[in-house]
């Protein structure tokens, strides 16, 4: 465990009667165990949605100072303000600080973009921010290799990086390409955690899974992964899997 900056998640107070919180599961299950360990340099929240994976992922990121939409610790944009009030009710355990971060999120990255390509038109900076991101405007690329290209790029090593759902823009060898440079960056003390639907990317060796269902928060192995045995059961007999879908 060469970089982990975040130890736990706890959660803090009392949610209000009416509040949406309580409707979802990840919330009552962290209510009820209080703290959530992260032991290992790279932890998974996987569940079904609706489970409030990405909700927990982005109360993580705001706590730990990330604007809520994605991007550093210095990103201040907001084009739509939905933020869940997740974030006011949990706190941090940190054993260190990170030099390095970034809150990556699918579903806003179209704005992280832009923003960035707002700031490096600013006459201020002596040097071109998109040089930090491969040089060219991530706009100008394709949705899987924008991801690549920021993570490539600006993720610096010595980190704490908070994606979520990031396998939605990359075919499965990109995926395999993200394994790759996620190992690196935990051989340059970092820490990842990561919401996610891809089995390939669970296959992270020694990494946390914590599954999140209306039973619990649970720790589980990879092969006991819901994504894992249903993606392994189809591969395995596709057209026994297809009569058994099509069937009335």
């Amino acid at each position: 465990m060469n970089g982990k900056y975040v130890d736990s998640i706890r959660f803090k107070g009392e949610l209000a009667a009416d509040s949406y919180l309580s409707s979802l599961s990840v919330v009552k299950n962290l209510i009820s165990r209080m703290s959530l360990p992260f032991r290992n340099d790279v932890t998974f929240f996987v569940g079904e949605n609706g489970t409030g994976k990405s909700t927990l992922i982005e109360a993580i990121a705001v706590c730990a100072g990330f604007n809520a939409e994605g991007g550093t610790k210095n990103f201040l944009f907001s084009t739509n303000s939905t933020v869940s009030e997740l974030s006011d009710h949990i706190t941090i355990s940190k054993s260190k600080f990170a030099k390095d971060g970034f809150f990556l999120r699918a579903e806003s990255f179209y704005n992280v973009a832009s923003y960035i390509d707002e700031i490096d038109r600013e006459p201020s900076y002596q040097v071109p921010v998109i040089s930090n991101y491969g040089g060219i405007s991530l706009h100008q690329q394709s949705h899987g290799e924008s991801f690549l290209a920021l993570i490539q790029n600006r993720f610096g090593g010595n980190g704490l990086y908070i994606l979520d759902e990031p396998e939605a823009a990359l075919s499965p060898s990109r995926q395999m390409t993200l394994l790759c440079e996620i190992n690196n960056l935990v051989n340059q003390n970092s820490q990842f955690i990561i919401a996610t639907h891809s089995p390939i990317l669970l296959a992270y060796p020694q990494a946390t899974i914590y599954e999140i269902t209306d039973n619990g928060i649970n720790e589980i192995a990879y092969e006991e992964c819901e994504h894992y045995k249903l993606y392994k059961q189809f591969l395995n007999d596709p057209k026994r899997m297809l009569k058994y879908l099509f069937e009335e």
